[in-house]
């Protein structure tokens, strides 16, 4: 797998750059078929950590001659992504702070800023040598053991707190409270004006409303508030002034429950209630058989393996790779046309590979 994936990354470099790589890992759509060619199970979370786990084996040692660099990955491999950016950046002779700041923004945005119930586990960190880079990385509901994956590429990024994915992936939608939206921009200015503030003005807002009827998309109740950490980090808040949202949200110790309490305080001074817009698109790849979440569109899927296979034909991968390969691609099309058949009542067909 880890070589079938370096020769398609290869053939993608050769007829399209480096940049292109980047683009289509941003693409749930193409991600998700990627991992299909490459064997993995399309309805799992495990498609996320397997593939980028795969594309990062698969560019070690040739990412000069490829024009790409892996970082990070599940746990606490995912905290040595800086390390790692740093480490390629000084043989590359170029800054790696931005590259670091977008890494750890990506990071601190879907865990923090997008307050969704998933827990973030995985962080995959892929750049060029120019600064292009993309983002794939997981969260997980304990709860319900459902996965949601959010892609970024430094393309689509305008800002890092108004609206800055490429996508997000899930199945099921989550009661949500998305600071990054659009319509969140006045909480956001109003949150970084309250961290200019003395905690006094947040704390003494908190304490009055013990007996407030919360509406449910608030997503935070007092008790999730521990009122003497809140202060600690209002008083670092209220030393550095802020200047934005984005700076806010990147200070160290400034996480969920303090934009949460913000966010709230917020409303209820300035009256500017947070968005709870579920940001994720409900879609992978080609949707499945059982209609979740749509029905498979077959003329889609039939163009998919088209391409896919072509690509790998042209890819210099040795015989018994494309053989199999080719033949999971082709017994996914008997299987389809066999279903198509059965569904019209007429006997399938044996389709030339």
């Amino acid at each position: 797998m880890v070589r079938l994936a370096r020769e398609i990354t290869a053939h993608i470099v050769a007829e399209y750059g480096s940049e292109e790589v980047l683009r289509r890992l941003s693409d749930p759509y193409w991600f998700q078929a990627f991992g299909c060619v490459l064997g993995f199970d399309w309805h799992s979370s495990g498609v996320t950590t397997t593939v980028t786990g795969a594309m990062k084996e698969a560019v070690k040692g040739i990412e000069h001659e490829l024009g790409i660099y892996a970082g990070g990955g599940k746990g606490a491999v995912s905290r040595r992504t800086p390390h790692e950016i740093t480490t390629y950046c000084e043989r590359l002779s170029v800054d790696p702070h931005p590259l670091v700041y977008a890494s750890r923004m990506a990071a601190k945005v879907d865990s923090a800023a997008v307050q969704d119930g998933y827990q973030l586990y995985h962080h995959a960190f892929f750049f060029t040598p120019s600064g292009g880079w993309c983002v794939v990385q997981q969260g997980m509901d304990d709860a319900s053991g459902m996965a949601r994956r959010y892609h970024w590429l430094d393309a689509r990024v305008r800002s890092y707190v108004n609206e800055p994915h490429a996508a997000i992936c899930a199945e099921v939608e989550a009661p949500t409270l998305n600071l990054v939206a659009a319509e969140s921009d006045p909480v956001r200015s109003a949150s970084a004006e309250l961290a200019r503030q003395h905690p006094n003005v947040v704390l003494d807002t908190l304490r009055d409303l013990p007996v407030l009827s919360m509406p449910r998309r608030h997503a935070v109740l007092l008790a999730d508030v521990n009122p003497k950490y809140l202060e600690r980090i209002l008083l670092k808040t209220y030393d550095r002034s802020p200047e934005d949202f984005e700076t806010l949200l990147g200070m160290e110790g400034v996480g969920a429950r303090t934009l949460r309490a913000l966010a709230l305080v917020s409303e209820v001074i300035y009256g500017k209630a947070a968005s709870t817009r579920d940001p994720a698109r409900f879609s992978f790849a080609h949707g499945g058989k059982d209609g979740t979440p749509f029905f498979v569109d077959v003329e889609t899927y039939d163009t998919t393996v088209e391409i896919l296979r072509a690509a790998i034909n042209k890819a210099n991968i040795d015989r018994s790779e494309r053989v199999q390969a080719l033949k999971r691609l082709v017994d996914h099309g008997k299987r389809k046309i066999a279903q198509r058949a059965a569904d019209a009542g007429k006997p399938p067909h044996d389709p030339k590979p």
